[in-house]
């Protein structure tokens, strides 16, 4: 196995205190949404005000989101049945204006549990992933997490799977967040390590290349980008923060 060297942080704009950044972020032009199990809060990226929120309720139950994504008018959040098994999924949608819940997308037991999804190349992304202790199924591992890539009819077009050189450092977990960023390349994080991975497609096989690792002050989890003003979101789960960082060099 090749030798990891890991490349410094990017540079750290701003933290933004919230109510509810324990799993999962995405972002829009103008705010930020911060994403706990069954909760979501929505701020002003210019000043960090709750402007929000949205509360699972008995008549539309939520257990497990992770990560978000906002496309035009729609917040799309990853959900999961975590920490029972079989696993069950479904992406749950919002309207990103009154965060009324405006829709669900159920894949039922599939291909394991959604943590991250995303938008590219006309095509939906979709991670699923596996776990080595609590929340796993029998005779599976973290090494069965898989990137699956869908048509807007969510018919499947083609499923990836990480490099091993990831799986230890996952210690047990999974890829809890993830997107298309520079360079047509993916940035990944994974559950807890203070690190985002960059990978891109295979030229051949199956099996995602990894280009490098990038150090960052946040412990995995969510993460989401403004690709626009070169920006990428992580949440530090143990302040219930939401960081922004400078993302600039990765696209030179």
């Amino acid at each position: 196995m090749r030798q990891l060297s890991v490349a410094p942080p990017l540079p750290l704009l701003r933290k933004f205190p919230t109510d509810e950044a324990t799993q999962g972020v995405a972002v829009s032009h103008d705010h930020f949404y911060a994403i706990n199990n069954a909760n979501i809060g929505k701020y002003e990226r210019a000043t960090g005000k709750k402007v929000g929120t949205y509360k699972s309720s008995p008549e539309r139950p939520l257990i497990h989101m992770d990560g978000g994504l906002v496309l035009g008018k729609t917040l799309y959040c990853s959900h999961s049945n975590f920490p029972e098994t079989p696993m069950l999924s479904s992406i749950e949608r919002f309207d990103t204006a009154t965060l009324k819940h405006i829709g669900s997308q159920s894949f039922g037991r599939d291909a394991g549990s959604l943590t991250w999804l995303d938008w590219h190349e006309s095509s939906w992304w979709v991670c699923f992933g596996h776990y080595n202790g609590k929340g796993g199924e029998l005779g599976k591992t973290n090494q069965d997490t898989v990137l699956v890539r869908y048509d807007p009819q969510w018919r499947k077009q083609a499923a990836y799977v990480f490099p091993t050189e990831l799986f230890a450092r996952w210690e047990g977990m999974t890829a809890s967040g993830g997107l298309w960023g520079p360079k047509n390349t993916l940035l990944v994080s994974g559950h807890h390590a203070p690190e985002i991975y960059q990978l891109q497609l295979p030229k051949v096989g199956s099996v995602l290349e990894l280009l490098q690792i990038i150090a960052s002050p946040a412990e995995g989890q969510g993460i989401a980008l403004d690709p626009a003003r070169k920006r990428l979101f992580q949440i530090q789960r143990k302040e219930r923060s939401v960081y922004e960082f400078d993302i600039s060099r990765i696209y030179l």
